[in-house]
């Protein structure tokens, strides 16, 4: 009989339930979609179902790419957007907003005739976005300047920057209270923002988290998802309380979250590759966890479809949109 070393007997009983968990992946592939430019860094992705286009940062190239997901091609490869970081498309203005770092701009593209309209101070490092729809402002996330810039879209004028006094995560709109929320990423708390009066209402604890940076708010069921960079964790924050509802450890520098409403679906995208499926539907549950593929930081999914995109920078020396199902 031959003795399997302890080392290795401990590594293959830790990677047992990993591996239980991945055989059962609740998606199919369905394409590989080479991607425009270099193998270099990719960033957020923002999708437009009523147009069914999605749109995908190119950080490393500084363009923002766009795939018609009707017909799974690029369609266009929008230059001169400096180490872009955030995407936001915005249907109802058709209208889609990046956020450029390398010049500290918010760079407004026509999502018809996929033109640059307007390129807006964006603060120091300009990266997440949201957009309040009644007030028409969208609201940037300015990681290292510690603030909050506030745009006026009609005339996309920089019209406000509030402080934050911590370095920022993402920031979403929230259409029930109609409010933003922000992570405030060095304090550790959730910033609620009024943007009737442009300030802050509430600084929200996050225990247990440590650099919240992704943000998701599940609006219709009440529920805030947190993915916290520094100690690996996703929060659920029960929205009528704020106080914490779920608490689950995921793959290293969790970044990207995206939610599928209807399948009740949210996945978490981390910068080592490694992708968590979070089953909604009573109550809360993860369904899946496992390597998708090197730098798979990134995830969009299409609503009507229930699609998911996962842009990866380096397959085989080219960068390609994952698409499944």
């Amino acid at each position: 009989m031959i003795k399997m070393p302890d080392a290795m007997l401990f590594a293959l009983l830790l990677a047992a339930p990993l591996a239980a968990i991945a055989a059962k992946i609740p998606l199919t592939d369905l394409a590989e979609i080479p991607l425009p430019g270099k193998a270099t860094r990719l960033d957020y992705a923002s999708m437009d179902p009523e147009t069914h286009r999605l749109f995908v940062a190119h950080l490393g190239d500084s363009t923002v790419i766009v795939v018609d997901t009707d017909h799974d091609k690029v369609t266009a490869d929008i230059p001169g957007i400096g180490h872009v970081h955030g995407v936001l498309a915005v249907p109802a203005l058709e209208r889609v907003y990046a956020s450029a770092t390398a010049t500290n701009e918010i760079v407004a593209i026509d999502e018809k005739s996929l033109k640059v309209v307007a390129r807006i101070p964006g603060g120091f490092y300009p990266d997440g976005m949201a957009y309040a729809p009644r007030q028409r402002k969208l609201y940037v996330s300015d990681e290292h300047g510690k603030t909050e810039t506030v745009i006026d879209v009609r005339d996309n004028r920089k019209i406000a920057a509030i402080q934050l006094d911590s370095e920022v995560g993402n920031s979403q709109y929230d259409p029930a209270s109609g409010h933003i929320f922000v992570n405030a990423q060095t304090s550790d708390r959730l910033i609620e923002i009024d943007p009737e009066a442009d300030r802050i209402i509430a600084s929200h604890p996050l225990p247990g988290c440590a650099g919240p940076h992704g943000l998701l708010i599940d609006s219709a069921d009440r529920l805030a998802f947190v993915a916290c960079q520094d100690n690996n964790r996703l929060l659920a924050l029960n929205m009528e309380t704020m106080a914490v509802a779920h608490s689950f450890s995921i793959g290293r520098d969790p970044d990207v979250l995206a939610l599928d409403p209807g399948l009740h679906r949210l996945y978490v995208a981390g910068e080592q590759g490694i992708v968590s499926i979070f089953d909604l539907s009573d109550g809360m549950k993860k369904s899946w966890e496992g390597f998708l593929g090197d730098n798979a930081h990134v995830v969009a999914v299409d609503p009507k479809t229930h699609e998911v995109y996962f842009p990866l920078k380096n397959v085989g020396g080219i960068p390609v949109l994952k698409i499944m199902k």
